[in-house]
């Protein structure tokens, strides 16, 4: 009879699982595990992000630059040119040059129309892109990106203030294209100095900040479009023709001229008149340039305000 033989199975055969190192699974966990950015919270940050993101649509562009410069172009080729106040006097029958001159200059605060004129489009220019700094925020409704930036830690303040800049940063750039075609024109330059051209830029820059903050203020509830025109056609005009960028004010009717006062947008043209021209102001300059300052400092800060209780989804 045979006898069962039974095998020891040893310990030393099974087979055992190794754990690794320790600094090596720690290695692998730390090089699996992905590493989220860290978003910047800094309000200059998205200050300048949502700035850019509007220049960046209009510079990348260069039909809108193109065509926003064709009107005060025609107004200083067509109108300046045909209108030329210099001329009618001076070919008056009896009239001298030296006549002519003293009261174009009374009349004027300059001997040349067309140099009047070419200063009064440096804010025409201004004046017509920032009516248009209200429709970013429209168009921004209307196409879902302005819920999508209420819902980010940026501030409504700092959304508002992202459109104003934008409208200033194009309005200062028309405004040095439009000043360098009208000395291609004939606008006369021996006044014109290094001071003075950044004097009369420092004043744009003012003047683009109080009527990109008004039109601003002015679409924060708006999603229409259609409204948005009409408001600035409603606007535009009479800040336009109530003011001394076409003719001086001495020569308007005097309820006209009181409006004209009124008109933050005299003081600017004013202003530059005297910076780049020099001529004979209406006010004080430092009186144009408290005036203009505090339309700027008024009207952002009133559309600051505005976004935190109109700016919403």
């Amino acid at each position: 009879m045979s006898q069962d033989k039974r095998v020891p199975i040893e310990a030393s055969t099974t087979t055992q699982v190794s754990e690794p190192p320790k600094e090596e699974a720690e290695g692998t966990t730390s090089r699996s595990r992905a590493v989220a950015p860290k978003a910047s919270s800094s309000p200059l940050h998205g200050l300048w992000a949502l700035t850019n993101r509007d220049l960046r649509k209009w510079y990348t562009n260069p039909y809108q630059l193109i065509i926003s410069l064709i009107q005060p172009v025609i107004w200083m080729g067509l109108f300046g040119k045909a209108l030329n106040f210099s001329t009618f006097i001076t070919n008056a029958p009896g009239v001298t040059t030296q006549e002519a001159n003293a009261l174009l200059l009374k009349t004027f605060g300059t001997t040349s129309y067309f140099s009047y004129l070419v200063c009064g489009m440096l804010v025409f220019i201004v004046l017509f892109t920032s009516a248009f700094s209200g429709m970013s925020v429209v168009w921004d409704r209307r196409f879902g990106f302005m819920n999508k930036a209420l819902t980010t830690p940026v501030s409504r303040g700092t959304i508002v203030m992202s459109k104003i800049l934008q409208s200033v940063g194009r309005s200062i750039i028309q405004a040095a294209v439009v000043l360098v075609i009208g000395i291609a024109l004939g606008m006369t330059t021996g006044s014109l100095s290094v001071l003075g051209v950044l004097g009369a830029f420092v004043v744009i820059f003012l003047v683009s900040m109080a009527l990109s903050g008004l039109f601003v203020m002015l679409s924060l509830r708006s999603s229409d479009w259609q409204t948005q025109m009409a408001i600035i056609n409603l606007l535009n005009l009479p800040l336009l023709f109530a003011s001394n960028a076409l003719f001086p004010t001495s020569i308007m009717p005097a309820w006209l001229q009181d409006v004209v006062k009124l008109n933050p947008v005299s003081y600017a043209i004013d202003a530059i008149r005297q910076l780049l021209i020099g001529a004979r102001g209406t006010n004080a300059l430092w009186v144009d340039f408290t005036v203009v300052l505090a339309f700027a400092a008024f009207f952002s800060a009133v559309g600051v305000v505005m976004s935190w209780r109109l700016l919403k989804k």
